[in-house]
């Protein structure tokens, strides 16, 4: 077990409703945002929530990786939205590509502001001799 875990907290989004409500555009933003990172999508999973007294109801974008995972969740009602990204490092070092796919979605909302966490999960163990 080796990886980075990458995490953003978005907060006032200025960007289209659309990618706040829509779970499928969303998703498939995700998707393209991961391959062209260089990431492999194996599966993907995208849900919209119904609307609320509060206004429209957010959607969550999971997108399974061989690396691991891409998700998304977003509360239009706030225009906010909390991105995960985490790759395994196990047999080559995709932190890069996590950063490019953490970037190119955080530049989709737009945020006014951003608490964003890094997390090195993991370590690796010495090759017995």
């Amino acid at each position: 077990m080796h990886g980075l875990h990458l995490t953003a907290d978005l907060h006032d989004c200025r960007c289209a409703t659309r990618w706040l409500v829509d779970a499928e555009a969303l998703g498939e933003a995700c998707v393209e945002a991961a391959e062209s990172a260089g990431l492999q999508v194996v599966g993907k999973l995208f849900h919209a929530f119904p609307a609320t007294p509060q206004g429209p109801g957010g959607v969550t974008a999971t997108v399974l990786l061989a690396e691991s995972h891409v998700c998304v969740h977003t509360w239009p009602e706030q225009r906010g939205v909390t991105l995960d990204v985490y790759v395994c490092n196990f047999g080559g070092d995709h932190s890069a590509k996590a950063r490019a796919v953490m970037d190119s979605l955080e530049a989709l909302f737009m945020p006014q502001h951003a608490e964003r966490r890094a997390l090195q999960r993991g370590s690796i163990r010495a090759e017995a001799a």
